[in-house]
């Protein structure tokens, strides 16, 4: 399902990020840096709350609203019952609305406010999605107090919050169009390489974004994945050209792959995931690019792999999951 918006904007953006993200190749775009694991709160579940608090109240001030002033919530994140998010949101006097696609989540958001503000439901939205190494380690795999070996194709969790608002109001970066994603099972199982399960998913919906728009490869500037990282990077390129006969250039990237240092930072294996991985990446780089003309259209699928332990347990699959969105700067 492809739908195409007439006046969707993105107002403002904010980005909040860990230890390790702090020491990351895109350090410098970030609006606020932690070096404390636990972001001077009791737990780390409570410290992922305060992300998303930190993601909130900087945008709001950013953008000189109040909670008031905003029509809609959107919320997001790994927790069971994204809790965090509910935490997170009951600070504000905001209508809430809490979603879930995992990886995916922050193209669901904003392809669920976008459409919100170009039925003209309402004027205004924020999306905010948040995830934690250490909280999303205890709950999917095992804490890391377990000292558990993992494979070279693992991605690593990333530590942030990230907020963006979308307006009626025009701004620098329109949001043009979106497509949601089908659920893709290649009856996958490896918990350890969930850029590989998400890959067939993000080549689905890249082509059927791009069939539906009639477009082609070359006709943005920047094609961004979600979080495949080294290897579903490559994966996703060899499936996209065995199954849709499309081959993906230089204007093709992969926000697992941008976010960390690997030539120093060897604790991160195959690249950077979950929710707030490309939204980092996203808001607080490629739009800053965006902004400042050196890329004018791009097209971001964020990838999901949807899956808890209890259905690894019982031997089901992996499933996957892409969404995508398309920017152009407003001319």
């Amino acid at each position: 399902m492809t739908c195409k918006y007439n006046n969707v904007y993105v107002k403002d953006v904010a980005t909040v990020v860990g230890v390790l993200e702090s020491n990351g190749k895109l350090s410098s775009y970030f609006d606020k840096k932690y070096y404390d694991y636990y972001f001077g709160m009791e737990s780390i579940e409570q410290g992922e709350v305060k992300l998303f608090n930190d993601a909130m109240d900087i945008l709001l001030k950013k953008t000189n609203k109040k909670d008031t002033d905003i029509d809609l919530l959107i919320g997001g994140d790994l927790t069971n019952q994204i809790a965090v998010s509910c935490y997170g949101a009951k600070k504000y006097k905001i209508p809430f609305l809490g979603v879930y696609t995992a990886c995916a989540t922050t193209m669901e958001q904003i392809i669920i406010g976008s459409t919100f503000i170009d039925s003209k439901k309402i004027n205004n939205c924020i999306c905010t999605t948040t995830s934690s190494n250490l909280v999303s380690e205890k709950q999917f795999r095992n804490p890391i107090e377990y000292g558990a070996p993992k494979p070279k194709t693992a991605t690593f969790t990333s530590t942030g919050g990230a907020s963006i608002m979308l307006s009626n109001e025009k701004s620098d970066i329109k949001v043009v169009a979106s497509t949601v994603g089908k659920i893709v099972d290649l009856n996958f199982k490896d918990a350890n390489n969930v850029g590989a399960a998400m890959a067939p998913a993000c080549c689905d919906t890249l082509y059927n974004h791009l069939t539906n728009l009639n477009e082609k490869v070359d006709d943005y500037d920047l094609i961004l994945s979600g979080d495949l990282g080294i290897f579903g990077k490559e994966v996703m390129k060899d499936y996209l050209k065995e199954q849709y006969n499309i081959t993906l250039g230089k204007n093709y990237d992969d926000c697992g792959t941008m976010l960390y240092d690997f030539s120093k930072q060897k604790e991160i294996t195959a690249g950077g995931s979950g929710p707030v991985c490309s939204a980092l990446v996203n808001y607080a780089y490629i739009f800053k690019q965006m902004k400042e003309k050196k890329l004018k259209k791009v097209l971001l699928i964020t990838t999901g792999a949807l899956f808890n332990p209890t259905f690894l347990f019982q031997k089901q699959s992996i499933l996957g999951i892409a969404h995508a969105v398309s920017f152009e700067v407003v001319k």
